[in-house]
C-alpha cells in the first residue's frame, strides 16, 4: 500500500491544507480554472463530511482538484454516514459522503429542512470480515454464522463457543466455533458500514427469528476503521468488519474471512466485488445539496470534477476501492447533469 494512500487515512484535512499551500505557491498569480479545463477562476469554501469509508476518495478529489483551484477551500471529514446525514440534512454542510442509500427518516429532515439533494454514485466496495491472523481454526463464515457471533441473540457471549448451538440453529456452516475469546471490534450504529452489514448480512435471520435489534449491544465499536483494524491485530481472537479498502491496506495484520452467501465461500477482492459474487458488496455515494451547488460555483466545479475519469477512475483507485462500470458511471454523470441544470 502507497505512502500516499495511507496518509490520507491519518489525516485528510492535513493532506488538503498541505495541497492547497503547495498550490498557492506554485500559482503566484492565484490561478485559474474550473478543474474540467475551464477558465474561470473558482473561489470559496466547500465542506465535506460523512461517511469515513468514502472520505479517502473525497479527500483525493479535493486535493487534485486544488491543483487548478488553489483559492478554493475544501474541508473533508469522516464521522460516520449517519452523522454526516444530520449535518447534511441540517444544511450545515454542502456534500454527504456516504457507505449506504440516505434513510427515509434522514430524507424527511432534508425535506422539512428544504434541502434538496443529488444522490451520486461513484465507487464500489466490499464489507470485509476479519478475524487475527493467529485464529487459525476459522476461514470461512457464512450468514447463519455472524447472526450467531454479532446477532442480538449472542449478547453476553465471551467466547466463540458459546454461540456453537445458536450457531447450529440457524445454519452456521462453520460451527462448532474454537473455545476462545470473542473479542469483537467492529462499527456502531453511527456508521453506513454498521448498516450496510446489517442489510446484507444479518436482515433476512433478523426478519426470520423477529428479532427486536439488529446486533449484540456489548461489542467494542467505534466509527473509525483504523480503531477497528487496530482491534483485530491486538486480539488472537477477534473478530470485527470493516470496507475493502481499510482490510486491504492493513496487509498481513490481518485476517480475511471469506464469506458464504449461499453459493460457496468467497473472498473479497476487486473482481469478486465489481461482479457482486461477494455477498458483502455494496455501492459508495456523495449527495450534494443542489441548491448550494446552484449558487457556488466552486462547489458545482468540484463536483465536476468529482464525476471526471480523473475522479471516477484515478481517485478511486487510489483509494483503494473498485471502479464502477461504464454503465452506471454515465447514469451517475446523467443524475448529475440533470440536478445541476
Amino acid at each position: 500500500m502507497s505512502d500516499r494512500k495511507h496518509r490520507y487515512r491519518i489525516s485528510a484535512a492535513l493532506l488538503i491544507a498541505l495541497a492547497l499551500a503547495a498550490a498557492a505557491c506554485g500559482n503566484d498569480d492565484g490561478g485559474s480554472g474550473t478543474g474540467d479545463g475551464g477558465a474561470t477562476a473558482l473561489t470559496g469554501d466547500i465542506v465535506v463530511s460523512g461517511s469515513s469509508t468514502v472520505q479517502p476518495i473525497s479527500a483525493l478529489v479535493a486535493e487534485l482538484f486544488a491543483e487548478d483551484n488553489p483559492d478554493v477551500n475544501v474541508s473533508v471529514d469522516g464521522p460516520g454516514t449517519g452523522d454526516g446525514f444530520e449535518l447534511f440534512c441540517n444544511g450545515d454542510t454542502d456534500v454527504s459522503d456516504a457507505s449506504r442509500p440516505i434513510k427515509e427518516e434522514e430524507q424527511a429532515i432534508c425535506d422539512e429542512n428544504g434541502i434538496n439533494f443529488a444522490e451520486l454514485e461513484v465507487a464500489l466496495d466490499g464489507i470485509t470480515v476479519m478475524t487475527n491472523p493467529q485464529n487459525e481454526a476459522v476461514t470461512c463464515l457464512n450468514t447463519g454464522d455472524l447472526y450467531a457471533l454479532i446477532g442480538p441473540e449472542s449478547e453476553g457471549f465471551a467466547n466463540w463457543s458459546d454461540a456453537n448451538d445458536l450457531g447450529t440453529e440457524v445454519g452456521g456452516s462453520a460451527a462448532p466455533y474454537p473455545d476462545a475469546p470473542l473479542d469483537i471490534v467492529a462499527p456502531g450504529e453511527e456508521s453506513g458500514t454498521y448498516d450496510a452489514f446489517i442489510e446484507l448480512a444479518l436482515a433476512d435471520i433478523i426478519e426470520e427469528r423477529g428479532a427486536e435489534e439488529a446486533t449484540r449491544p456489548d461489542y467494542q465499536s467505534s466509527p473509525n476503521d483504523n480503531v477497528i483494524i487496530q482491534g483485530i491485530e491486538g486480539s488472537p481472537s477477534s473478530l470485527g468488519w470493516v470496507g475493502f479498502a481499510f482490510a486491504e491496506e492493513a496487509g498481513e495484520g490481518v485476517k480475511v474471512l471469506e464469506v458464504d452467501g449461499g453459493d460457496g465461500c468467497v473472498a473479497p477482492s476487486r473482481e469478486t466485488i465489481a461482479d457482486g459474487s461477494y455477498p458483502l458488496s455494496r455501492s459508495l455515494y456523495i449527495y450534494v445539496n443542489t441548491d448550494k451547488a446552484a449558487e457556488n460555483k466552486a462547489l458545482k466545479g468540484y463536483v465536476d470534477f468529482y464525476l471526471t475519469d480523473t475522479g471516477l477512475n484515478e481517485a478511486v483507485a487510489e483509494a483503494g476501492y473498485v471502479d464502477l462500470p461504464p454503465d452506471r458511471m454515465e447514469a451517475t454523470r446523467a443524475a448529475w447533469e440533470d440536478a445541476a441544470a
